[in-house]
């Protein structure tokens, strides 16, 4: 069953479901206008995770805190969104992917987001929400998460593709992060990693950008080498991007898909670990021979 929820199924499911409808926008946004019903929790794309034991103990403390507090419990469906596809870097997707890990049973992203929403004509609100706390379900993280070490490891044996779907100049080294040229101490690329900049699994949809359909999808893939059966290691810089392209493809049907969700700003900032700085030389070279 897909993840991804159109609005009009998401109305007709919010009349007749238990949910909790969070919006992952600024607050102020969220203030002008919302999904009915809708809690805001910004902290799914603020927040910043070190992939060490105890960053990660963090993010699963700070979250199973977070998520009780705007009602989830383990009964209700939690149903992310955010502005579109494209705008928020992935920040619905960065919702369901920490809600994955924690083990959460029931997720939906909203596709297309709240343009979609808006474009089929649907109702909004500006009331803002007071939600009943619940308590927060615990269970055995999922192994969807990859950490530092485990990163290096597959740097070093090559026994999973690592995706960067970072922006071009994050890519090339032009830029640290989408914060800025020179936000994090290095430029450049974790080692051995293959391409696919994240929108590139989107398309132009009628009312906004949509996911691209599984063959689309696995066409894409295909560029970089990826195919069903490859164990897949995505990065970005803190994980939104990732989660997005890991949404995509867990539907394109890609079986072995995990995060290394300390991304660039966490690898970045450790000298001891091996960087390729510049211009890609090996995509340079192979460009180069096809011409």
């Amino acid at each position: 069953m897909s993840v991804l929820i159109e609005p009009a199924d998401l109305q007709t499911a919010m009349a007749s479901e238990p949910m909790v409808v969070i919006d992952t926008r600024d607050p102020g946004v969220y203030a002008k206008g919302h999904l009915p019903g809708a809690v805001n929790l910004r902290e799914i794309f603020t927040y910043l995770a070190t992939s060490d034991p105890d960053g990660l103990e963090g993010l699963k403390e700070k979250f199973a805190e977070a998520f009780g507090a705007v009602g989830l419990s383990g009964k209700e469906t939690a149903v992310l969104y955010e502005d579109a596809m494209n705008t928020g870097f992935g920040q619905s997707c960065r919702g369901y992917f920490i809600l994955s890990y924690l083990g959460y049973p029931k997720i939906k992203v909203l596709h297309g987001g709240y343009q979609a929403w808006l474009a089929a004509g649907l109702p909004t609100s500006t009331e803002t929400v007071t939600p009943a706390p619940a308590a927060f379900p615990t269970h055995t993280a999922a192994d969807v998460m990859v950490d530092k070490d485990a990163m290096l490891a597959a740097v070093k044996s090559g026994s999973a593709t690592l995706l960067d779907v970072r922006d071009v100049d994050e890519w090339i080294g032009a830029s640290s992060s989408p914060y800025g040229p020179d936000f994090c101490p290095r430029k450049g690329r974790i080692p051995s990693a293959r391409w696919i900049e994240w929108y590139r699994l989107m398309k132009p949809g009628a009312d906004g950008p949509v996911f691209k359909a599984g063959p689309e999808v696995l066409a894409e893939c295909l560029t970089a080498g990826i195919t069903p059966e490859t164990p897949v290691i995505v990065y970005c810089f803190k994980g939104a991007r990732a989660s997005n392209t890991f949404l995509i493809l867990k539907e394109a049907g890609i079986k072995n898909v995990k995060i290394y969700f300390g991304s660039w700003n966490e690898w970045s900032r450790d000298p001891s670990l091996p960087i390729e700085e510049g211009f890609p030389k090996l995509a340079a070279a192979a460009y180069a021979e096809a011409a």
